[in-house]
């Protein structure tokens, strides 16, 4: 992921500098394998989570960034994975898991879009996951960000954004049961629902 380290070095300073970014937690960040789960408000989320966690994550995406074949080729340089959204894409699940095997860290957005009510569902994709593979949920809350870009704009607006990353959620492999996944889903959501109002 030279591209995405590139990127980031370009970038990073950028947004810390426009939109006075302060990182809360940065310590809680895992060396090994992990999930980075974040509330999703904006469309510059996946920018200011980028800038703020250190090592390189494998964004999840919907698969419609990639029917243009110069974004498609950009995202994939940039270690980003496509997915059908509500529709159980076993070929995504694959590739985060792979992921995770090699020790990386992917970063999933649980609510899938910005669209809809603040109080939008989280979906139970990363919990499953986590069960899955036994890799940590790291809770992260982006607050601010919604101020900056919102769907509908072009510009961005100034804003001051604050990324707080909480402690990892530890997760022992087990069968993904609706019941496990809907309970390790809403541990996850309360614990980025808390940070983001402290």
């Amino acid at each position: 992921m030279i591209l995405y380290r590139i990127a980031r070095a370009v970038l990073g300073p950028l947004l810390r500098l426009v939109w006075r970014l302060e990182v809360v937690g940065a310590e809680n960040v895992p060396t090994g394998p992990a999930i980075v789960v974040a509330n999703h408000d904006s469309l510059s989320d996946p920018f200011f989570l980028g800038a703020a966690i250190e090592r390189p994550l494998h964004f999840l995406a919907k698969h419609e960034l990639w029917s243009n074949p110069v974004a498609g080729r950009l995202l994939d340089r940039l270690g980003g994975i496509p997915v059908e959204r509500r529709r159980g894409d076993l070929t995504a699940v694959a590739a985060l898991a792979s992921a995770l095997e090699r020790g990386d860290a992917v970063a999933i957005f649980p609510q899938g879009t910005v669209l809809g009510d603040v109080d939008r569902p989280w979906q139970r994709g990363a919990a499953r996951l986590a069960l899955t593979t036994g890799a940590p949920l790291l809770p992260v809350a982006i607050v601010g960000a919604a101020h900056v870009l919102r769907p509908g704009t072009r510009i961005p607006r100034l804003a001051r954004v604050r990324i707080v990353i909480g402690p990892p959620i530890d997760v022992e492999r087990a069968d993904p049961t609706i019941p496990a996944t809907r309970e390790l889903t809403g541990r996850v959501r309360d614990a980025v629902r808390a940070m983001s109002i402290s």
